[in-house]
Parts: structure tokens; sequence; C-alpha cells
């Protein structure tokens, strides 16, 4: 075992009292107020390890965005972990679920690996560094976000603008249930698709009417034969809502269709051909909009030299690092199309993401806090 993580192995108990500090946070995303609280928190925990400054982002919709640097001014673009505090779960979950820790050594509570877990390793990493001295001389960013878990649309822009800057973004979702890292993640878009039918008397004289309904059930069809399992892209209907009553002819019809592609070439191929869906029932209207989307995360040559050398870093700390992949996307997604080397799932093990088994398995604290303060130490940006 090496120096540092028999550290960070010693610092177990902190991280497992940190991390139920966090989870006792309850930060549903559109709970401003109490996104906040916690925000006054992280900006409290970022001073305390010593930020040379902490910027506030206002919001008006969602909690406050954070970015807080350390040795701001040193040489060398910034290395910059990438996290968000709000969660799925409305008011009220943490005294139906209550933080608990059972026998096998995991920490449940809602909120607790995404990505409370995550924020613990950032703090514990960067405490670490400080505490033994060890901080590098080069420039280490935090983004704190608060609005990623609907789809990052406020944070979006500030994203992109703050990772632009950087050498290396570290995306602290968590790991895999066998704590690897995310080397690749499909791409997202969901659409909505508007239809405007003409109603008229199913009774007296269906024929004048034209029917939303049927217009949207043809465009399902043709959107579930363009599913291509073996490329992964996957168009999938989601949500349907039409009609007014049992007797009309339905006017208006709304639907949402959940895209996803494992390559940006694949993912642009669905998103021009979605925007180019013209009506099938004569007289009907259809107006397609993307609500939100996320271009994949692809395991290319620049993601395949930073996760080598993320795992040659681990390895030389004692460490086993793996890779793996996800169907789900993150802000890891938007850094990575910017062309910004990214690494993604840096928080620790655990599972049961938006689940009522949601939980961090605790020994796999250490590990990732050892993981991060060694990149923070030894990373090269020119290899």
């Amino acid at each position: 075992m090496s120096e540092l993580l028999s550290y960070f192995q010693s610092q177990r108990q902190s991280m497992v009292d940190l991390l139920t500090a966090l989870c006792h946070f309850e930060t549903p995303t559109l709970g401003k107020e109490h996104v906040d609280k916690m925000g006054e928190y992280m900006e409290a925990q970022f001073r305390q390890l010593g930020a040379s400054s902490v910027t506030r982002i206002p919001q008006v919709n969602v909690g406050d965005l954070l970015v807080a640097k350390w040795n701001e001014n040193a040489p060398g673009k910034p290395i910059m972990f990438l996290i968000h505090i709000d969660t799925v779960w409305p008011l009220g979950t943490l005294a139906e679920r209550p933080v608990r820790i059972d026998d096998d050594g995991r920490l449940f509570g809602p909120g607790a690996i995404d990505m409370k877990g995550g924020i613990t390793v950032t703090l514990s990493a960067i405490r670490g560094l400080v505490e033994r001295g060890e901080m590098p001389n080069r420039p280490i960013w935090v983004m704190m976000t608060t609005d990623e878990e609907v789809g990052s649309i406020y944070s979006h822009d500030p994203i992109e603008e703050y990772a632009k800057q950087c050498g290396l973004v570290l995306v602290m979702e968590p790991a895999t249930i066998d704590e690897a890292l995310k080397t690749m993640r499909k791409g997202i878009a969901t659409y909505r698709l508007d239809i405007e039918g003409l109603p008229s008397h199913a009774g007296n004289a269906p024929e004048k009417g034209i029917n939303s309904i049927i217009e949207f059930a043809q465009q399902a069809m043709k959107l579930r034969d363009w599913n291509d399992y073996k490329r992964g892209i996957t168009i999938s209907v989601t949500m349907v809502e039409g009609g007014s009553a049992t007797n009309v002819i339905p006017a208006k019809t709304v639907g949402h269709v959940d895209t996803r592609a494992m390559t940006v070439a694949d993912w642009q191929e669905t998103y021009d051909r979605m925007m180019a869906l013209e009506p099938m029932v004569p007289g009907a209207k259809l107006k397609v909009s993307m609500i939100n989307g996320h271009k994949p995360m692809e395991r290319n040559e620049t993601m395949v030299r930073s996760f080598a050398q993320c795992k040659a870093i681990g390895e030389a700390y004692g460490l086993t690092v793996r890779e793996d992949m996800s169907g789900g996307g993150s802000d890891g997604n938007t850094v990575a199309a910017l062309g910004i080397p990214v690494l993604d799932g840096l928080g620790p093990q655990g599972d049961g993401l938006h689940a009522l088994h949601e939980h961090v398995v605790l020994n796999s604290l250490p590990r990732r806090s050892t993981l991060l303060a060694a990149m923070l130490k030894d990373w090269d940006f020119n290899k």
C-alpha cells in the first residue's frame, strides 16, 4: 500500500462524517432556497481549505453556482473538478429514508451516490494535499452547479465558459458498481412533437376533422423503425398527450421522444432526421423542437490517452483503475463536445442512482480520494 493511500485510509471516518453531513442537506433542483443552504456550506468548505477565490454565479430559478480556485495565478492550465449539489429527491425524503450505514459498510441516503459521494472525495482529496503540504503549484478549480438533474439548463453556458480554460476536467459523477470510470457516454436528445389537426364531431362529421393522434401514431411508427441497436442508436417515444373529449376528433397532440447515440456523427444524423420530419396526414401541422441534448462523450484518442495516464498514476499509488461506458449523459458530455480532455465517473463506488437503494460503498472513499490527490500532483498535460 502506498503512503498516500495509507494516509487516506486513516481519514476514512472523517470522510464518512462529511458524506453524512452532505446527505442531511435536502437539495431538490427547483428548491432554490434549500439548494442555496448547501451552497453556503460548500463555500465555507472551499474557504476553509484555502481557496484563493470563490466566485458566485447568481441564479433565479435554481441555486447559485460557485467556482472555487486554488493557486489561480500559478502557471499552466487548470485542472477543474465538476460537481453538482442538486438531487432528484423532493423535500421530506430524508425523513422517510434517514441516512444509515449497513453491516456491509454501505451508506444509504438520498443523494448519497449522486453525487454527494463525489463531493466528499473531491473535498477530501484537496484537504489531504493541504494538510500534508503537498498541494501542487498548479491552478486547481472546483465548479459547483445546481441543475444537473434537469439537464444543466442554466449551468450549460457557464460550464462551457470555464471548461474552455482548462487542461483537464474531472467529472465527479459516481463510478460504476464495479468502481470503474466512465470513458464513454451516449449522447442524448429529447424532442417535443407538437401536432395540430382540426376538431370535428366524431359522430356527425368525423370525415371533416384532421386527427392529430393518428398523425402522431404514424410518426411514432416511423421513429420506431429508426432504432439501430447494433450502432447504439435508440429512438423511444416516452410521453404522449392528446385529445379533448371522447366524442371529438382530436385537434392537438403533444409527444416526447428520447433519442440516444454512441457517436457524434450518429447523434447529428438523428438530430437532422428529427428536425426534417414532415406531416403524414393531409392537413396536419407538425412542429419539432429539441428540448435538451448532450452530444456523446466518445472514447476517442483524447479519451484513451487521458484514461491511460489516469490508470498509470493510480497504479503507481497501489490502485486498480478500470473503465466502462454509460448509456446516460452527464456534464462530461458537454465538456467532451468542446474537445477538452475529460474523465468521468471519478466519484466513489456505489449503486442505486435515483432509486430507493441509493448508496455509497464506504471503503471506496479512501481509494478515490487517493486517485484524485495523485492526479492533482502528477498529471502531465504533455502526455
